[in-house]
């Protein structure tokens, strides 16, 4: 019989936000504040910085309407941080921080939402409780918009950013060919090491409205090629339609995105800040083909067009956040919540909930399967329509104000220990 274990919660949510980040956050809310084994109910305030500042809110005094708006609210309701901690037999500085707002509000639930570093960041902390013998029941809660989380079949807020990207470029396909003359169109979406959100721009493509190009980093980027390709499309149609990831490479290694802008900042993680792909490569087919060149940049819309959100997407996200507290109260530590994909006897999609270490989780990365990109490396095959058209369905069901979606309004109330 598992011990219970009593005492309050926190969750903190951490990097890029998602249109679906804040479903996940209700789920462990919801489910922490009805459980009778959890006193307090904590959002830390930017991530794991809310901790070792000590700003927590008590989300046991925000009104339930308002954190049931959580399951359309786009963003990080709390606040995310991009903050890597150093490992503690390097610095504990910040662990022994950590402890102490734990033992200050006798936090013994743990959980954090966020991607590869915030997985790193929870397995860091989950190992250094263990080792100083502070029992505290810490679990991951996945979010990506970039899917490339290791060991689920895919993230919460993968497939409503996907389901915008599709919808976008078929509505780009049909903007573009408005006017009678020629011209050629670069679509930049996101996608680091991992292509794929970008190769959701396939998903239009297959509706006959999508684009005629598509790279992705898992395949080096040909420049030659590539013109080539862009060249030959446009000679026959007068329009071409490209879409790239942000992080597509030349063969050396080197980001095309880095052509335009030698010395790109990075973050606190180390990772290039990437952008301006799509006006590099316009600027360089624009003097190749003396065309109009357009070159468009999804940006930040990718993370939060909760308006165009997949419904299934919402309610996976929710069950994410769910199942990591009941698994927590039920004994389970030191785990990532993670889908398994599986399909009922008349064939439909089926998503069931398993758990990984988050040894095995942290910093590392899944890709787009190299045999889902076609043989000429600038496509993809009918394997990844049939991956992600059941994660893209439904339509959200959310308020509206005024012809206005009616989003959550947190009070956020800082908690006193």
């Amino acid at each position: 019989m598992t011990e219970i274990l009593k005492g309050a919660c926190i969750i903190g949510q951490s990097g890029g936000p998602t249109s679906v980040i804040n479903a996940s956050a209700y789920g462990v809310i919801r489910t922490a504040l009805d459980c009778p084994e959890i006193t307090a109910v904590y959002g830390a305030a930017h991530g794991i910085k809310g901790v070792l500042d000590d700003v927590l809110y008590d989300m046991g005094k925000e009104d339930p309407e308002e954190l049931r708006l959580l399951l359309n609210t786009p963003s990080s309701a709390l606040g995310s941080c991009r903050y890597k901690l150093k490992d503690s037999d390097e610095d504990d500085t910040d662990y022994k921080r950590i402890l102490e707002i734990f033992k200050k509000y006798n936090v013994r639930y743990f959980f954090y939402n966020g991607g590869n570093d915030s997985m790193d960041t929870c397995n860091k902390i989950s190992k250094y409780m263990q080792k100083v013998g502070y029992e505290c029941r810490i679990m991951g809660v996945p979010k990506t918009i970039d899917n490339d989380l290791f060991g689920t079949d895919h993230c919460p807020g993968y497939a409503s950013a996907a389901k915008f990207v599709a919808t976008t470029c078929m509505e780009i396909y049909l903007d573009a060919r408005v006017y009678d003359t020629g011209m050629v169109t670069i679509m930049e979406v996101m996608g680091r090491h991992a292509g794929w959100l970008t190769a959701a721009a396939h998903l239009a493509a297959a509706e006959g409205m999508g684009p005629d190009l598509i790279y992705l980093p898992e395949r080096d980027f040909d420049m030659d090629q590539f013109l080539a390709d862009v060249k030959r499309i446009y000679a026959e149609n007068g329009k071409c339609i490209v879409a790239v990831s942000e992080g597509i490479h030349d063969k050396s290694g080197k980001l095309i995105a880095e052509y335009g802008a030698e010395n790109a900042p990075v973050d606190a993680f180390g990772h290039k800040q990437l952008g301006g792909l799509a006006a590099t490569l316009a600027n360089i087919v624009k003097g190749q083909l003396n065309c109009k060149v357009r070159g468009i940049e999804f940006s930040l819309m990718q993370r939060c067009a909760a308006h165009i959100a997949s419904q299934t997407d919402i309610m996976e996200s929710y069950r994410a956040g769910r199942s990591a507290v009941e698994f927590a109260v039920n004994g389970v530590t030191d785990k990532m919540v993670a889908f398994e994909r599986s399909y009922d006897e008349a064939g439909n999609y089926v998503c069931n909930i398993k758990l990984l270490d988050l040894t095995e989780v942290a910093n590392t990365e899944k890709k787009v399967p190299l045999e889902w990109i076609n043989e000429a490396g600038n496509g993809l095959t009918d394997d990844f329509l049939a991956y992600a058209r059941p994660l893209i369905a439904g339509e959200p069901d959310r308020k509206v104000v005024d012809g206005l979606p009616r989003f959550a309004k947190l009070k956020k109330v800082r908690a006193e220990g």
